[in-house]
């Protein structure tokens, strides 16, 4: 068995065993179409493991804190998918230049208070940033959370990730890739 297959059965028994805040119980896995159907409104692929996640354990409700969105529609909770998530920060980025979306970044949990864990698609393993709206500027709003998804993962289920209480170091690389990712006039 391979290292991300061994995950994704560690991941699948946590995601069987809680449930993040509003989910009453983990949402059955979406189809190859939905996939599709997603990677083709977005124009870019999702990585692999963020497709295994959505084809083999659920379409969201599984993961820290409020846990993974939705691929296309909202959660019993009110979270938003997504998807739809990622367009409409895209369109609020063309309406307010000094906080553009970079392309290919989309979110896939919300924190709160408008923060986000992203996977940055157009990286090798899907680096995971977070996006801290609550800053002064947009460029010092986006900070590397894990250097890929797995990683990220591995995180969440060590119960090691900058968000849980035990956790004391929340110290977190910025995002170098953001004034470039975002120099481009954006079209999404």
């Amino acid at each position: 068995m391979t290292e991300i297959e061994q995950l994704l059965e560690k991941v699948a028994e946590e995601a069987r065993n809680t449930r993040p805040w509003g989910w009453p119980s983990l949402p059955d896995p979406v189809d190859t179409a939905s996939v599709s159907r997603a990677e083709a409104t977005l124009g870019f692929p999702l990585p692999a493991l963020l497709t295994a996640l959505y084809l083999r354990i659920g379409d969201g409700g599984f993961g820290p804190e409020y846990g993974l969105l939705p691929l296309l529609e909202g959660s019993p909770s009110g979270e938003p998918a997504a998807v739809p998530q990622y367009l409409a920060n895209r369109k609020s980025g063309r309406k307010d230049p000094d906080w553009p979306w970079p392309e290919g970044v989309l979110p896939i949990s919300h924190w709160g208070c408008g923060m986000y864990a992203c996977v940055d698609c157009r990286s090798l393993g899907g680096t995971v940033l977070l996006f801290e709206p609550n800053a002064d500027e947009a460029d010092h709003a986006w900070y590397v959370d894990a250097p890929d998804l797995a990683t990220w993962l591995r995180t969440w289920l060590d119960r090691n990730g900058w968000y849980e209480e035990s956790h004391d170091d929340t110290d977190m690389a910025p995002w170098p890739e953001f004034r470039i990712r975002t120099a481009a006039p954006q079209a999404s």
